[in-house]
């Protein structure tokens, strides 16, 4: 039993370090997803009005992008504990500070501090899971961390309802981030006792500059880049909309309960997904599966147009899930592309340049929607053709390395 209970760990890639940052990523998002989906109604219960949830919600996608790069940065710089030791501190700091100060202003401020938790942790995450496991695990390893990061996304928003529904909506929600606050106190300690100390190895590059970030990134990761910035476009133009279509524009409207199910059954979808098909990339190679999840990310704004029903929406939303299809191979291709010794500044830089561009799509999408649903669908269409054929005629996967093919111990 315990040799069966060894090869499943193993297989998954689990071992201590990886235990150790899947805990701490369940119970700061957790925390911060209790609280976090709710602070519109807080916000307008402070007396904040629109303009307040305009500038939090602004807040979030421009911090998303900003956060990205600095967070591998001091991950390269200090390592991925002492990084994700900082950036756990300074959630608490936000949390503490919406707990203290009853007022608006001080939500949006400690906004800034918690909103993007999980843009400026993920390149140390990355570069941590990129060091812990051998090649052949770590797309497992990066799908066992996307997998997670769904758990407090669904159970998060019932917690925090549950709390608003008890003690209403301004001692409710500053109740959920006083609970968030214990969460991401117990999560600092775990990360302290389970995550290692040793940092990038930085030898062959002692004078690392932040301005050269994007000069670190190898040809081959520019060109995964620029096929991913189309494939976000695809997805971010009729991203806002596509609410507004289900329950507004098509002949038979769904309710927002309906609308919540399949958002549900896109979770569940792209939850089933992750282990095996991290089993066969590992096994057989990274990019086919980015080519597939590049198709099923630009096959969504088409399939959704011609979606006028909620039968037909199902099936709409569980391709949506099947858009996770090969998103941990493309993290973890990421990693194997990015420079040894400057991995996590690597992705962070990835992710600050791709998010920038990107929330261009989210305005020219409002443009595009103001002519016509069809016209803002079909747009999106072509941009997620144009990034699978750039990412399938030039995209390039190294060569597989061959270290840590011996059964990999697991250490939980």
């Amino acid at each position: 039993m315990k040799l069966s209970a060894n090869k499943f760990l193993s297989f998954l890639g689990l071992n201590r370090q990886l235990a150790g940052l899947l805990g701490m990523v369940i119970l700061v998002g957790l925390g911060e997803r209790m609280a976090e989906r709710f602070l519109p109604i807080y916000l307008t219960a402070l007396g904040g009005g629109v303009l307040s949830i305009g500038l939090l919600n602004g807040l979030d996608n421009f911090l998303s992008a900003f956060y990205a790069f600095p967070g591998g940065y001091l991950s390269t710089r200090l390592g991925a504990k002492k990084a994700l030791l900082i950036f756990n501190l300074m959630a608490m700091a936000g949390f503490a500070l919406v707990i203290l100060i009853p007022r608006w202003q001080a939500v949006l401020a400690g906004a800034v501090l918690f909103l993007s938790w999980s843009a400026i942790s993920l390149p140390a995450s990355m570069s941590l899971i990129a060091r812990v496991l051998p090649a052949h695990k770590r797309t497992m390893g990066v799908s066992m961390h996307s997998l997670v990061r769904r758990i407090p996304m669904a159970l998060g928003p019932i917690l925090g309802g549950l709390c608003i529904s008890l003690w209403g909506e301004v001692t409710g929600v500053r109740l959920a981030f006083g609970f968030a606050l214990c969460m991401a106190l117990v999560a600092l300690l775990l990360q302290q006792r389970f995550l290692p100390e040793k940092k990038e190895n930085q030898s062959n590059n002692p004078d690392l500059k932040i301005g050269r970030g994007f000069s670190l990134l190898p040809p081959e990761l520019r060109r995964l880049l620029l096929a991913d910035i189309l494939i976000r476009f695809c997805e971010q133009i009729p991203y806002a909309f596509v609410v507004i279509w289900a329950m507004r524009i098509i002949a038979s409207p769904i309710s927002a309960f309906d609308f919540g199910l399949l958002s549900a059954l896109e979770m569940v979808t792209a939850m089933f997904i992750y282990v095996p098909v991290a089993h066969f990339a590992d096994k057989f190679g990274k990019k086919p599966f980015v080519v597939i999840t590049f198709v099923f990310f630009s096959l969504f704004p088409l399939a959704l147009y011609f979606s006028r029903s909620f039968g037909a929406l199902a099936a709409c939303f569980v391709l949506r899930g099947l858009k996770e299809f090969g998103e941990p191979a493309r993290k973890a291709l990421i990693m194997d592309l990015a420079p040894q010794g400057k991995k996590a500044l690597s992705f962070g830089t990835y992710y600050m340049f791709r998010d920038f561009v990107v929330s261009l799509a989210a305005f020219g999408g409002a443009f595009l929607w103001m002519i016509s649903p069809e016209v803002n669908f079909f747009t999106a269409f072509g941009f997620g053709v144009l990034g699978t054929f750039v990412f399938a005629i030039w995209g390039r996967e190294p060569g597989r390395e061959r270290e840590g093919r011996q059964t990999n111990r697991p250490g939980v």
